[in-house]
């Protein structure tokens, strides 16, 4: 870390204006030059350099001079570059399509970041009734699928991880439905059915009304760093079917993961945690 009479001449300028584009989100898409420049505490003037800066890179745009300000085409570029080069996306995306075309269903590949799992890419479902596209967002690991994969992979490693989990979350977990799990023990023995079976179910424990499958992807030395699912409504996930997209999942799930370099029987070597962030980061 560089002390602040280490930085180039310009530092400050450059972390202003990445403060600025990152106060753009799903929730407060649009800003004016005020609302901004109070909400960052940075200067009217400083902050209309910084946005017409940004605005002439087209990492901003306005529809005209007195219109808020919004993420121009040059911000939803580097969105899509950033996806194309991130390996995981890269080997998931056939899978995900292709399981989407034979299941009908939505499928996506997501990451553990700290106590919560994180859409990278999905694949929408051609039925009218599914969900809604949802890539950026994240979910509480211990009621989604994929997070189960992804804390079962954690706890396989450490046998105190649960408990450290839990316990950073205040010693119980947030209930989203009745049906969500929300203590140590019985995360536990989830965990466990899910290392036994090879894939993790989410029955009405994110959302009411909402299934979802999911299965780990692993790289070349069979560590776990992702996780893919499918997930629709209930009514079109009765027990027979589910167990059968477990089998799908974790089949395109082992598909992804060969293409990242893992073959089947490669044994987890060292002790680095798979696919870990302490539950207190994000």
């Amino acid at each position: 870390m560089f002390a602040a009479s280490d930085r180039m001449p310009g530092t400050q300028a450059v972390i202003r204006a990445l403060r600025i584009v990152r106060a753009f989100t799903d929730e407060r898409p649009e800003w004016s030059l005020a609302d901004l420049s109070r909400e960052l505490s940075i200067s009217k003037p400083s902050a209309f350099r910084l946005l017409s800066a940004l605005e002439e890179g087209r990492l901003l745009s306005r529809t005209g001079p007195a219109a808020a300000y919004r993420l121009g085409p040059g911000a939803i570029e580097l969105g899509a570059r950033a996806q194309r080069t991130n390996s995981v996306v890269s080997a998931a995306r056939p899978e995900l399509e292709a399981l989407t075309r034979a299941t009908g269903e939505t499928s996506s590949v997501e990451i553990l970041a700290g106590a919560e799992t994180l859409i990278l890419d999905e694949v929408q479902g051609g039925h009218l009734i599914g969900t809604s596209p949802s890539v950026g967002t994240r979910w509480p690991a211990h009621a989604a699928s994929t997070g189960k994969v992804l804390l079962a992979a954690a706890a396989a490693e450490d046998p105190g991880f649960v408990r450290e989990f839990v316990r950073a979350a205040g010693g119980r977990l947030v209930r989203l439905t009745p049906r969500t799990v929300s203590s140590a023990t019985k995360l536990t023995a989830q965990l466990a059915q899910v290392t036994r079976q090879g894939y993790s179910t989410a029955i009405d424990e994110l959302e009411a009304g909402y299934v979802a499958i999911g299965a780990p992807v692993r790289r070349h030395d069979g560590r776990v760093i992702a996780a893919i699912s499918v997930g629709g409504p209930t009514t079109r996930f009765p027990a027979a079917r589910i167990r059968a997209l477990g089998t799908q999942v974790r089949e395109a799930a082992d598909r992804i993961s060969q293409r990242l370099g893992w073959w089947p029987g490669t044994a987890v070597s060292g002790r680095e945690p798979s696919a870990r962030l302490s539950p207190l980061s994000s």
